[in-house]
């Protein structure tokens, strides 16, 4: 049985490298990307080989679609690498926060909002279409937030609630080459995402637990695991679907 080859997008810290980590015990062999801190990326890649799994990790700024046609060479090339011609999983995965309320977030803002959690999405994934095995699985990150609503992500939730709606669309139409996709997301995790302010303040700590079914705030694993789970065989019949990993939370 061939080893299956995933690429997860942000892969160098946070959900991504727990992502790449809790895929590797899957067996998969992994490609993760980085926009700056390759030494981080580069022991994501340790970890992943000391537990018997091929990876490598290349630069990718997915704000920046005009690099996705040079950025499919490089896969291609590292592929080559393996003796592989293509991937069997995507997770869209890179992001950034941006945290201001409706009235006062800017056009800039708003852009990068636009452009990392959208258009990067959007265009990678149609850079990387030739590079995609039949039958494989794109998994698109969203979040928690595009369901229920804590004031000061509107630009950021509109973004992912629009992921959500590109995920059906390409669950319907790359379905002819037997392509999955889904979405993943999660609920307020316990990471360096936004500041660490969910992981460091105590008191968003308890509110985001005392709101949540689970009765605590996610951590990083839990998404890795959830992740996983989606891109497994046995999760071949679960298409166009958002799947939410927050433990309950807003319910």
């Amino acid at each position: 049985m061939t080893t299956p080859i995933t690429l997860i997008t942000g892969g160098s810290r946070g959900l991504g490298a727990h992502m790449a980590l809790a895929l590797a015990r899957d067996g998969h062999d992994i490609v993760l990307t980085y926009r700056e801190a390759r030494a981080a990326a580069d022991a994501v890649v340790t970890q992943i080989q000391a537990l018997g799994r091929r990876a490598l990790a290349l630069p990718l700024d997915v704000a920046d679609a005009s690099s996705f046609a040079a950025f499919a060479t490089q896969l291609r090339d590292g592929l080559a690498g393996w003796s592989a011609r293509h991937i069997d999983g995507l997770i869209n995965n890179a992001g950034a926060g941006a945290h201001a309320s409706f009235a006062e977030t800017t056009p800039d803002q708003f852009d990068a909002m636009l452009a990392i959690h959208l258009k990067g999405p959007f265009f990678l994934t149609q850079a990387l279409l030739p590079l995609l095995a039949d039958g494989a699985r794109v998994l698109n990150v969203s979040s928690g937030l595009a369901r229920f609503t804590i004031p000061g992500y509107a630009a950021y939730a509109a973004m992912k609630g629009a992921v959500e709606v590109l995920s059906r669309y390409q669950a319907k139409e790359l379905a002819v080459r037997g392509i999955r996709v889904n979405t993943l997301a999660p609920g307020a995790i316990a990471t360096d995402f936004g500041g660490g302010a969910v992981r460091d303040n105590a008191e968003l700590n308890r509110f985001v637990a005392s709101v949540t079914a689970l009765g605590r705030v996610g951590e990083a694993d839990d998404i890795g695991g959830a992740a996983a789970a989606l891109m497994r065989p046995g999760a071949g019949w679960i298409t166009g679907q958002r799947v939410e990993a927050s433990g309950g939370m807003f319910l």
